[in-house]
């Protein structure tokens, strides 16, 4: 698991991504869900890549219930692109590494 990936909670949401100053790119997943564990790398390599440009912040549906019923999780993976506050992009199930870095580039 990286370090640069953030791991955000209901509590710590808005701080984390809400109010954030770069694009953050926000993975919906579950321990259980293998799409979810599959991606993982990808997300932890875009999270090094854009250090200081966007963040990745990864939150776990299980545990964080009231953040995944906001934003209308239904299916995991899914994946929100925030800028300024606001969902820009919205990607549901594994893609490969360039298209979620597609997602980022358009926001910067």
């Amino acid at each position: 698991m990286s370090d640069t990936v953030i791991h955000a909670t209901d509590a710590d949401f808005d701080s984390a991504v809400l109010q954030s100053r770069e694009p953050v790119l926000v993975d919906f997943w579950a321990q259980w869900c293998g799409p979810c564990r599959m991606i993982a790398p990808a997300l932890d390599q875009l999270a090094a890549e854009y250090a200081g440009k966007a963040k990745v912040v990864k939150v776990d549906i299980d545990q964080n219930r009231d953040t995944a019923i906001k934003y209308h999780v239904r299916s995991i993976p899914m994946l929100l692109l925030f800028k300024d506050g606001q969902v820009q992009a919205t990607q549901i199930g594994a893609v490969g590494k360039a298209q979620l870095s597609q997602m980022i580039d358009k926001a910067l």
